[in-house]
C-alpha cells in the first residue's frame, strides 16, 4: 500500500506510472522530454537540479500543507546569514499573503490535503497525490508561476496558455480519472493559481472537460511506448540537447552547422 512516506520512493516509483514520471517520458504538447533523461531519473543516476523558481512554489505548497517548519528545516539555504529569508522567498510570504486576503481562492484549498489514490489507466497501476480534495464535489491543485497571463510559443501551435504547455490538462484528466475509478464520481479539475509578479495575481481555473478528455486520449496514445521503454523493451531515445545527455555524451565524429540547429 502507498504512503505518504513511500510515495516519492524508488519502489513507487518503479511500481506506479505518475503524472511527472509521464511527462518525464513523453513531455507536454508545448514542452518536450528526454526518454534517456526519464530513465536515468529512475535508476537514481540524474536528479532535477532545483532551482529558486521551483523552491518558491514548493514554499507556499507547504504553508497550505501546514509542512513549511519541516520544509524551513529541510532547507536552510533560503535563509541570509541574518537569519531572515532570501528575497526569492520574501517574494512567497508575499503570495502566500496575496492569497489569504481573498476568500473565495481559499475555499478551493480547504479541502483534504495530500491525498493519494491509485487506479489503472492504459493497462498501468498509477499513483496520484491531490492538494485540495473535496470528496463527491471536486479536485483542486495549488500552482505559483510567473505570471498567469504569459502565453508561450509552440511551433505549429501558435500561442499556447501555461496550462497546456506545462501539461496541467494532463494532471488533471489523470487526477480525474483515477478519483472516478476510487469513488465513481468524475469530479471537475481547478487549478488555483498565483503569480509571482510585483504584485501577485490570483485566479482559479477550471480546466473544462473538453481539454481534459483530449489529455487522456492522449495519455492511452502514449502510454504503451513509455512502458515499452521503462520496462527496458526499447531503447530510451535520448534527445541530445538535455543537461543529462550533455554530461552523458560521447563524441564519435564531427557535426556539420546545420547540426547546431535543434528541430522542435
Amino acid at each position: 500500500m502507498i504512503s505518504e512516506e513511500t510515495y516519492y520512493g524508488k519502489e513507487a516509483n518503479m511500481k506506479y506510472m505518475s503524472v511527472s514520471q509521464f511527462k518525464d517520458f513523453e513531455g507536454t504538447i508545448g514542452h518536450g522530454s528526454c526518454e534517456f533523461q526519464a530513465m536515468e531519473k529512475l535508476a537514481g543516476r540524474w536528479k532535477q537540479p532545483s532551482n529558486n523558481a521551483m523552491l518558491i512554489g514548493s514554499y507556499v505548497d507547504h504553508y497550505y500543507e501546514g509542512t513549511l517548519d519541516q520544509f524551513k528545516e529541510n532547507c536552510p539555504f533560503i535563509f541570509k546569514k541574518d537569519g531572515n529569508l532570501k528575497a526569492e522567498f520574501v517574494k512567497a510570504e508575499q503570495v502566500i499573503d496575496r492569497i489569504n486576503r481573498d476568500p473565495y481562492f481559499l475555499k478551493y484549498l480547504a479541502g483534504d490535503k495530500q491525498v493519494i489514490m491509485t487506479g489503472n489507466i492504459g493497462g498501468v497501476p498509477w499513483k496520484i497525490k491531490m492538494d485540495s480534495y473535496f470528496k463527491d464535489v471536486a479536485i483542486v491543485d495549488l500552482k505559483v508561476m510567473q505570471s498567469i497571463r504569459e502565453t508561450h510559443y509552440v511551433k505549429n501551435f501558435g500561442q499556447m496558455d501555461f496550462i497546456r504547455y506545462w501539461g496541467y490538462d494532463i494532471q488533471g484528466a489523470v487526477y480525474q480519472e483515477i478519483v472516478r475509478q476510487n469513488t465513481g464520481k468524475k469530479l471537475p479539475f481547478y487549478i488555483a493559481a498565483a503569480s509571482k509578479e510585483y504584485e501577485p495575481d490570483i485566479e482559479v481555473i477550471q480546466v473544462t472537460q473538453n481539454y481534459l478528455d483530449k489529455a487522456l486520449e492522449r495519455v492511452n496514445a502514449l502510454i504503451d511506448r513509455v512502458i515499452a521503454v521503462k520496462s527496458g523493451v526499447l531503447e530510451p531515445i535520448r534527445c541530445g540537447h538535455c543537461p543529462c545527455c550533455r554530461k552523458n555524451k560521447l563524441l564519435i565524429h564531427p557535426v556539420g552547422i546545420n547540426d547546431l540547429i535543434e528541430e522542435d
